[in-house]
């Protein structure tokens, strides 16, 4: 990547240099800290990093005290967050909190059973947190009395998974929070102090569980950089403990993979990722939470794998250590799903076509995987740069192809669709790992009332509508108000949107309209959109909808709407 690409990367269009000088900083900040990563701590090993994208699906496991709370992990805990200068009120009463391990006896837990039901759902690798924020060790720590040995269950639950994973043949990972609420010397006077401490734990996971192929930190908000956690000496550690482990780029910005969190990432082949998502909403256990269907489960794996990106399903166990039974059944029907699908998911690599809301594909050697969840019996998409061999249903019949005028189209009769997703093998004369990237058009039409230096191609209306969270739509610098709208083919309902503002902040006062007539009618209005805006309403029929800005700090910019 060239410096050029970075900056432009880091800026965007629209930025205003003087006004976002924050911005400029904090980029000039991560080219440092990427120029400055210790020599003794090499890439990632090649293969390591080959294994873990072939696995494709793992398992993220969230639990500990927090369990009894019904709450979600990171704001079970009331309390002080000194690394971001502020204080929760919502929760558990700190001192409240802190003495709940003593009645934590997840007395139902077995490794086993946990590792069997992640095989069952075609996981290869599984992620469990040994310490979240709030600073309880689920493993024999020697470094604290603040662990799960000294609870009611009194027993390593990290070494017990660890066991079962190494005997099934399920790779490991290790979540581990660099921030520590409970601990007192954290963010203190005494900050080095539990450097020494996080360190010396990091230590303990890495050498005391065998092999560990993956390490989960999470940090990305706060105080957070290199220097915050004595990164020049930490990782050359990581490294030497553990040479094939891969390590999430949130402890500093230094790291191996990337991690979206509760979305499907973009298509990035050069750089590789990992999506982490919920299936139901709260990462650790809630009563009654709302569980994700087993199409949502099917099309985000799906969609993770043609953006070459991995995915990481997580549960959260019940206090008494069970993964509730509507959970293990919706992975069991993942699990059904991938032995019949599984060989368009493990081993592939994202493309040629890049994804959209209803359509992804991977590939291998010589085979190219579609995966489209349309109702629509055509598939029409820019022609490859080789031959079409064949075209089947995967495990199935053929199906009829053509390549002319630029286009390959398929057509899959609706009685051998799939609702969930329908896969379609492509056999072609040659490899399918050389070809180049393409990008399917917009089947929609949009339009805005400004798009940045009139560079429609990379920063126009459609770039909002594209499915793909890495472009965007952008207005010029000082632009204090725009607007964007998309026109489907036919009607549509719509009862909920998805917003994703590039630069979070900027927008303070929208519409969300949709055209009855001559007239632009409200759905709603709001004060702020941000990164992962989501908002419900009563279902309305339009074929045009329209998202206006009133007012904005700078130039609009918009990677997303998704109108569901």
């Amino acid at each position: 990547m060239t410096m050029r690409t970075i900056w432009r990367g880091c800026l965007g269009a629209g930025v205003n240099l003087p006004v976002f000088s924050g911005i400029i900083f904090l980029c000039l900040t991560t080219l440092v800290a990427a120029a400055a990563n210790p020599p003794d701590f090499p890439a990632a090993n090649p293969g390591a990093l080959e294994r873990w994208q072939s696995n494709r699906f793992g398992m993220f496991i969230h639990f500990d005290p927090c369990s009894l709370t019904g709450r979600e992990i990171s704001w079970s805990r009331a309390g002080e967050r000194r690394d971001y200068g502020s204080v929760v009120k919502e929760g558990t009463p700190a001192a409240e909190y802190d003495a709940l391990y003593q009645q934590f006896n997840p007395t139902n837990f077995n490794a086993r059973t946990w590792v069997a039901i992640a095989k069952s759902a075609g996981m290869k690798y599984l992620v469990f947190t040994a310490k979240h924020h709030d600073g309880f060790a689920m493993f024999d720590s020697k470094l604290t009395d603040y662990s799960i040995m000294n609870s009611p269950f009194h027993r390593d639950l990290c070494a017990e998974l660890a066991a079962a994973c190494h005997d099934a043949g399920i790779s490991l990972g290790f979540y581990y929070s660099p921030p520590d609420w409970h601990h007192p010397d954290f963010f203190t006077t005494n900050h080095a102090d539990y450097i020494k401490y996080m360190h010396g734990q990091v230590r303990e996971l890495l050498t005391n569980y065998g092999q560990v192929d993956e390490l989960w930190f999470d940090t990305t908000g706060g105080k957070n950089t290199p220097e915050t956690w004595d990164n020049k000496d930490l990782f050359p550690m990581i490294r030497q403990l553990q040479p094939k482990i891969l390590v999430t780029t949130r402890a500093g910005g230094w790291g191996d993979f990337d991690t979206p969190e509760q979305r499907i990432g973009g298509f990035q082949n050069n750089s590789p990722w990992e999506t982490c998502m919920t299936i139901c909403q709260q990462w650790s256990w809630k009563p009654n939470d709302h569980l994700k269907s087993l199409a949502q489960c099917i099309q985000t794996l799906v969609l993770c794998a043609g953006g070459d990106g991995n995915l990481l399903l997580n549960v959260g166990p019940m206090p008494n250590g069970e993964i509730e039974p509507r959970q293990v059944a919706r992975l069991q029907e993942l699990g059904v799903w991938l032995a019949k699908n599984g060989e368009s998911i493990y081993g592939t690599r994202g493309g040629p076509w890049k994804p959209t809301k209803n359509f992804a594909s991977t590939r291998k050697g010589d085979a190219i995987y579609v995966h489209t969840f349309s109702a629509a019996e055509t598939i029409e998409l820019p022609d490859l740069a080789a031959k079409v061999k064949s075209a089947t249903l995967l495990g199935g019949d053929e199906i009829k192809f053509t390549q002319q005028d630029g286009k390959l189209t398929l057509t899959v009769p609706t009685a051998v669709r799939d609702a969930n997703d329908t896969v379609i093998k492509l056999t072609l004369a040659g490899s399918a790992m050389d070809l180049p990237v393409l990008k399917i058009p917009a089947t929609v039409k949009a339009t805005a009332s400004n798009v940045y230096q009139n560079d429609n191609e990379n920063y126009g209306a459609q770039q909002a509508f594209d499915g793909d969270e890495q472009t965007r739509w952008a207005t010029d610098g000082d632009t204090k108000q725009a607007w964007v709208a998309v026109n489907f083919p036919t009607p549509k309902i719509v009862h909920q949107v998805r917003i994703s503002e590039a630069y979070a902040g900027r927008v303070h006062k929208f519409e969300l309209q949709y055209r009855l007539g001559n007239e632009w009618k409200m759905i709603f209005t709001g004060t702020k959109l941000g990164e992962h805006f989501r908002k419900s309403f009563p279902a309305v029929t339009a074929q045009e909808f329209r998202l206006n800005i009133l007012d904005a700090t700078d130039g609009p910019t918009i990677n997303e709407i998704e109108l569901q």
